[in-house]
């Protein structure tokens, strides 16, 4: 990030002469600070040493700044304040293996897991064989699948991400990392050697981070995106991973698929002056009307309704 955005930074704690704990973040004008790909991160916060003490306040008057804003910082950071909101982030566990994850989505999940085999049998007897590449490499795969990602931004009515270039060319460069404790992981399901679904995230050895997940919307009446996320998970943990991180967010899929969650919050820090007060009176409101809307189902569902109509009238509009 560091190469594609000036605005990043990593402040180095230290006790005595003893590094105890990094905090990346980004800064911009008034002094406002951000996650480190605000946006795009679905856990955000300080990098630290157990049982070390850190005020939050000294740390960011230090980094010079005078607020620090965030929505999906880790559970039991030094950041986090009562006033913070906190939100489930649904994950797939598992570190008991494959089989018992089946098991226990059986059972919480029966109607769903049997459909999708069901459906899964169907588009290979219709479609044709099905075929899954794991932690695949290759460019032309990863440009379908933000190409899909694109088509579904706009047609719920949400901002392209991959408007921005600087985003493209991240992943992108997450893609070509491998490392054992670090890589872009991306995989796709074809059918007769059509990608109908797929998925890019992040890994460390333990966890892999869901991140962009699409499906070309041809296959829909077959949930590709459930059929990909087994096939992913299978491998996932075949692969070594632990834990599948859904990323905070209301989505059926991940209630569907979830055995278990994690916790994030939002809010923010910050040192009482001029930039602060106009930082709440820009964003603390709107962020507080969100919340109201997400935890309310009408409200969702009428908000999201507006999202699609309004994706579907720019659709016509552009072309």
């Amino acid at each position: 990030m560091g190469e594609l955005r000036d605005v990043v930074r990593v402040a180095v704690i230290y006790d005595g002469p003893e590094i105890v704990g990094f905090f990346p973040f980004e800064r911009h004008p008034l002094g406002i600070g951000k996650p480190v790909a605000a946006g795009l991160t679905d856990a955000q916060g300080l990098i630290y040493a157990k049982d070390v003490e850190i005020d939050p306040m000294r740390l960011i008057k230090a980094c010079g700044l005078s607020v620090y804003e965030f929505d999906h910082l880790v559970g039991g950071q030094p950041l986090l304040n009562a006033r913070a909101e906190r939100h489930p982030s649904p994950v797939i566990d598992l570190r008991e293996g494959w089989e018992p994850y089946t098991e226990t989505l059986k059972k919480q999940s029966g109607k769903t897991y049997k459909s999708t085999l069901a459906k899964s049998r169907k588009l290979q007897r219709e479609m044709g064989t099905l075929r899954h590449d794991y932690a695949t490499t290759d460019l032309a795969p990863l440009r379908t699948l933000l190409g899909w990602k694109t088509d579904q931004y706009r047609r719920t009515g949400r901002t392209d991400r991959f408007a921005h270039k600087w985003i493209v060319e991240l992943v992108e460069r997450l893609l070509a990392t491998r490392t054992e404790t670090f890589a872009g992981v991306l995989d796709m399901v074809y059918v007769d050697d059509r990608p109908v679904a797929g998925h890019f995230g992040v890994r460390t050895r333990t966890t892999l981070a869901g991140w962009f997940p699409a499906y070309d919307t041809a296959f829909a009446k077959y949930s590709p995106g459930l059929i990909h996320h087994l096939a992913m998970a299978e491998r996932a943990a075949a692969d070594g991973i632990q834990i599948i991180d859904m990323g905070r967010g209301q989505k059926e899929y991940k209630d569907k698929l979830k055995n278990g969650q994690l916790e994030v919050a939002e809010g923010r820090v910050a040192r009482a002056g001029v930039a602060a007060g106009v930082h709440w009176m820009m964003r603390v409101p709107v962020r507080k009307t969100r919340a109201t809307v997400m935890a309310n189902p009408v409200l969702l569902k009428t908000a999201d309704k507006a999202l699609k109509t309004y994706g579907r009238l720019r659709t016509v509009l552009q072309g």
